[in-house]
């Protein structure tokens, strides 16, 4: 099978709050606004739920905003380090933390707190059942908890079709509701599938149709390649 090539396509547009697909999610994208502005009561927000569901694209919109630090679980010790310039601190997969980082994430949480800053961490899981060490599980249930709620087909498609139109690539009715039926059914996999039919249809000069849609997929499917 021929294994695609996803960067050969127009570049995606950066994911912001403003590009967050809200569906069942209305409180907590208002919250997360909240937190690019500084204007939360709470400081501390945990977010959960299955891959794709979004968790990546929030911290990313926030890290977005000024004096914002995205961590990734795998970061660097530094990267863990309190710095009074920073006002928000975005924590991804805490579920991937190693036991140093562990560490870490446990010392920042509680500078955080006494500096007055906010903190965004994200996990598969709600946080009483992390496996992570007690002492940060308490730690990250100090504010507010919330699951993302998945989107529906039709939420689903108004997102894809928000992206493609973005990109400047137009799609024919059939496409989408097909993709949903043949293909993984979260986000992130539609997302990059939606990238390889960019590309083939760049590569092979014919829009994107069901007919193309049916060839790539008779190719193999491409696999993801972010968080989500």
């Amino acid at each position: 099978m021929k294994q695609l090539v996803l960067d050969l396509g127009a570049e995606a547009p950066a994911q912001s709050l403003d590009t967050f697909q809200v569906g069942a999610n209305a409180e907590l994208t208002h919250l997360m606004h909240q937190f690019a502005q500084r204007a939360s009561r709470e400081h501390f927000a945990y977010l959960w739920g299955d891959t794709g569901a979004g968790k990546t694209h929030l911290l990313q919109g926030l890290a977005a905003t000024p004096a914002s630090r995205y961590i990734a679980a795998d970061a660097p010790s530094e990267e863990f380090v309190f710095t009074p310039e920073i006002t928000l601190y975005l924590l991804d997969d805490c579920n991937l933390l190693s036991p140093q980082a562990q560490i870490d994430a446990f010392a920042l949480f509680n500078q955080i707190r006494e500096h007055g800053a906010y903190m965004v961490s994200t996990g598969p899981v709600p946080p009483a059942v992390l496996p992570v060490r007690e002492d940060l599980r308490t730690r990250m249930g100090w504010g507010l908890i919330y699951l993302i709620h998945g989107l529906s087909d039709d939420e689903k498609i108004a997102a894809l079709t928000q992206a493609a139109e973005a990109r400047g690539l137009t799609l024919s009715a059939s496409v989408l509701p097909y993709l949903l039926s043949h293909f993984k059914r979260d986000m992130r996999s539609l997302a990059t599938m939606l990238d390889a039919l960019d590309q083939y249809s760049l590569e092979t000069q014919r829009p994107v149709t069901l007919p193309l849609l049916r060839d790539l997929l008779l190719q193999g499917t491409p696999q993801p390649e972010s968080k989500e």
